[in-house]
């Protein structure tokens, strides 16, 4: 606060009035003495030349707007969709053009999500058997035993007639499933082996009957076998004649 300000409220405080006149002129008098103290800069300015500022600045890191053709190749690509969602559906704005597009962009991403989980899930299936045969079809390869690795010199009929007498009908039923594998390797229409899943038999055979028949007992066999339940007498009775038909059909 200076000192005409001081001056003005202790004229004010004595109840001496003041004129508009006398007020406008100590307020014109106090902005004389500011503009009066106000200094002035006499230093000499050295005036600078500069070349064309134009070639020294012309990086990519001195683009400070982009524009499509300098962006990435993204942009341009979502610039270039953008405009053909906007001639294709006569859409009147920017704006709502490049909405329409990331939607599309949405839904593509979705799309192939889906595409990547279906055949990750079809690869898993294939592998295990499941794809040909479906939710009925090889759980898991058939596990390595000695008898699966020696079905030639298996006894199958005394090993079935051993599991019927103990009513262990789904090991007889696997017994079955066993047998059959080695007659059909015995007669060249598969080539066993125990990695090989129930799908890699069924390709491999070539009569149209004769895999209609594989892919009913195959069935049977993973329906009774990998179920893990226990089936009854009249259950296992149609399983069996199911394999005796097929077997005997195959000795002929």
């Amino acid at each position: 606060m200076n000192r005409y300000s001081y001056l003005y409220i202790a004229l004010l405080f004595f109840g001496i009035p003041l004129s508009s006149n006398a007020v406008s002129y100590s307020y014109a008098l106090h902005l004389q003495t500011a503009q009066d103290s106000v200094q002035i800069d006499t230093d000499y300015i050295e005036k600078r030349e500069y070349e064309d500022l134009n070639e020294t600045y012309s990086g990519d890191e001195f683009v400070y707007e982009r524009t499509v053709e300098n962006s990435g190749w993204w942009t341009r690509f979502k610039q270039w969709l953008s405009d053909f969602f906007k001639d294709l559906f006569d859409i009147n704005t920017d704006a709502r053009a490049a909405d329409v597009t990331d939607m599309a962009l949405n839904i593509f991403y979705i799309v192939l999500l889906l595409l990547v989980v279906f055949f990750i899930v079809k690869a898993i299936m294939n592998k295990e058997g499941n794809w040909v045969f479906g939710k009925s079809s090889d759980k898991s390869i058939i596990p390595v035993t000695d008898i699966e690795t020696n079905i030639y010199q298996t006894d199958f009929q005394s090993l079935i007639k051993s599991a019927e007498s103990e009513n262990n009908y789904r090991l007889a039923i696997r017994y079955y499933y066993l047998w059959l594998l080695k007659i059909l390797s015995e007669a060249e229409i598969i080539d066993y082996d125990v990695e090989k899943t129930n799908s890699d038999y069924y390709l491999e055979i070539k009569k149209e009957a004769t895999k209609k028949e594989f892919s009913y007992t195959s069935y049977l066999y993973n329906y009774i076998w990998y179920g893990e339940f226990d089936i009854d007498e009249l259950q296992f009775k149609k399983a069996k004649d199911a394999f005796t038909q097929f077997l005997n059909s195959m000795k002929k």
